[in-house]
């Protein structure tokens, strides 16, 4: 682990990160052709506890209706030239990040500042980064929770040129 301080991050602050990015993906899924509904079920126990953010019905040429399950990252650090996946979300509890368990059929990475959505397969992604992950340093961000508390977030920087080399079935959208 590096001795680099954790970047900090308010609560306001990410949530306001995370309402753009929600915003803004929504409206790009129901532009997709085929859009029969999409539906924001994060405040829903069922997909909290798989994290999955969304659903979205489409219908493929044939008349069928898939739904597919989807969660949505929100990052401010494009020019980091890598992706934040997420190995514990409270480190003080031990517990598991999002990336390690989410159980949607893929991974919605928005940059917010160049408007760039990656379109990444799960678990494909997850397996590929499980065989990588000792390769990708690991950093700490930190979120004030109360009056001088906070819960750091652990995770692993993995640079976007080589997912995107390395993993067939990854899309980009600039949006």
């Amino acid at each position: 682990m590096t001795s680099l301080p954790p970047r900090r991050y308010s609560m306001a602050e990410a949530s306001a990160v995370e309402a753009e990015a929600i915003g803004v993906l929504l409206h790009y899924l129901w532009q997709r052709p085929g859009t029969v509904q999409v539906r924001d079920v994060r405040a829903d126990p069922e997909y909290r506890v798989a994290d999955v953010d969304l659903l979205w019905t489409w219908q493929d040429q044939a008349g069928r209706l898939h739904t597919t399950r989807l969660e949505v990252k929100a990052d401010r650090w494009h020019n980091t030239g890598n992706f934040f996946f997420e190995t514990q979300s409270n480190k003080a509890r031990g517990r598991p990040g999002c990336f390690l368990y989410t159980q949607a059929d893929y991974l919605l990475y928005y940059f917010v500042g160049p408007r760039l959505l990656y379109i990444l397969p799960m678990p494909a992604i997850r397996d590929w980064f499980l065989a990588h992950q000792e390769r990708f340093p690991e950093r700490e961000t930190s979120t004030p929770v109360g009056e001088g508390e906070e819960y750091i977030t652990v995770g692993r920087l993995v640079p976007i040129g080589d997912l995107l080399a390395q993993v067939p079935g990854v899309r980009t959208r600039q949006l």
